[in-house]
């Protein structure tokens, strides 16, 4: 029943930053674990960062860890992702979402709400 929509996307060049936000309407936002995944062109949707409601757990990628920073403002209803020493291959349609309980933080289907996504484009 939570709506998730995400902003921030755009086109960069390489070694450039971006901070994605996700704002949720539903109420369960603030308890909920969240993540970001991504969808490049021509591959399957994959696992990006996640964070726990509390914000006292993160969890990263091994291709984003170091770069990527998840953070949540539950006051706000707001879910960010920032980006930083973006590259190419860092080019693909990025969705936030909320995780339903049990499963792992890493499994796309273990995420029951989703957001319409935002386009990063990262260029050489």
């Amino acid at each position: 029943q939570v709506q998730l929509v995400e902003s921030g996307g755009g086109l960069v060049q390489a070694g450039a930053s971006l901070r994605l936000s996700c704002a949720a309407s539903g109420r369960p936002f603030s308890s909920r674990t969240m993540g970001w995944f991504r969808r490049a062109p021509g591959k399957e949707r994959e696992f990006v960062a996640a964070i726990t409601w509390s914000a006292g757990t993160t969890y990263y990628s091994d291709s984003v860890k170091g770069r990527f920073t998840i953070s949540r403002d539950n006051a706000k209803n707001t879910m960010y992702l920032q980006m930083n020493s973006l590259k190419p291959e860092d080019t693909a349609v990025y969705y936030c979402a909320a995780k339903r309980p049990g499963g792992t933080y890493s499994r796309a289907t273990d995420f029951e709400s989703w957001g319409q996504g935002t386009q990063v484009t990262v260029s050489s």
